[in-house]
């Protein structure tokens, strides 16, 4: 299979709507998404952002992990993690604990509150999903994951 190194031979071949890459590209896809993941969260009496939702994910399937865990697992950088947790204790939804092993590190995690959100939550991101994929196919669903697979691993660090 012959790989598209050619910017020419990309917009020729495959008609690309350079719009539409640019699009994917600064992130309008991801925010779009993000601003109806956030709108049927408000409609749905939960007052967590999108980004919140992240963290919360990751703690559901593993409770308890360092800060650097979770920016690892959602791309976030340190500073921006710290904001994000000191919100989500405001709110009550995590807190830090000090590690027995290494009492430098805190270990994030889940309240009460926090756990409790998990099935309400996944409704409304299911519910968020269907509606961003309608008009979708199965099969463009898979090569479009595949494609984007592929993106990732050749422009990540």
């Amino acid at each position: 299979m012959q790989s598209c190194l050619n910017n020419n031979f990309i917009i020729e071949q495959f008609n690309f709507d350079i719009n539409l890459i640019f699009a994917i590209l600064n992130g309008k896809v991801s925010a779009a998404i993000n601003r109806k993941l956030y709108r049927n969260f408000r409609q749905n009496g939960l007052e967590i952002s999108p980004e919140q939702w992240t963290v919360l994910f990751f703690l559901w399937e593993k409770d308890g992990v360092t800060q650097q865990e979770l920016c690892n697992a959602t791309f976030k950088d340190k500073p921006s993690m710290t904001r994000l947790i000191d919100n989500m204790e405001r709110q009550h939804l995590v807190v830090r604990i000090s590690d027995k092993k290494d009492r430098r590190t805190n270990l994030i995690h889940l309240t009460k509150t926090g756990k409790q959100l998990e099935d309400k939550t996944r409704k409304v991101v299911n519910r968020t999903l269907v509606e961003a994929l309608q008009n979708v196919t199965l099969e463009e669903m898979k090569v479009s994951q595949e494609v984007l697979r592929k993106i990732f691993y050749n422009t990540k660090d």
